[in-house]
């Protein structure tokens, strides 16, 4: 699933150990996708995502591709959104023009 739109907020980044004793990292931003209704997502991050999520910033325009997935607990269905892939929209034709890249036809 890809989300797109503008980050509001980048939430603080959350530690911890699991059961196993591993540590784990995470950290979500909420993104405003411009819809009418439910216009915000918040996407979480883990691991070596957290590398990407981290070069985004409050107010670009970013698209994500995520996994949406659901679990049951207690006969109540709890949803979680991970990203796996950040990319900056805000200047990606800037960049393009900046390292020389031209639009090939193909």
């Amino acid at each position: 699933m890809e989300v797109t739109g503008t980050v509001l907020r980048k939430l603080e980044l959350e530690t911890g150990v699991s059961k196993a004793g591993k540590e784990w990292k995470k950290q979500s931003i909420v993104i405003d996708t411009g819809n009418d209704f439910n216009n915000e997502v918040c996407i979480s991050a883990f691991g070596d995502k957290l590398k990407q999520m981290q070069k985004l910033e409050v107010g670009m325009e970013v698209s994500v591709l995520c996994n949406v997935y659901s679990r049951e607990y207690n006969g109540r269905y709890y949803h979680n959104i991970d990203g796996y892939f950040f990319t900056n929209q805000s200047n990606k034709s800037s960049e393009k023009i900046e390292n020389g890249e031209e639009d090939m036809p193909f």
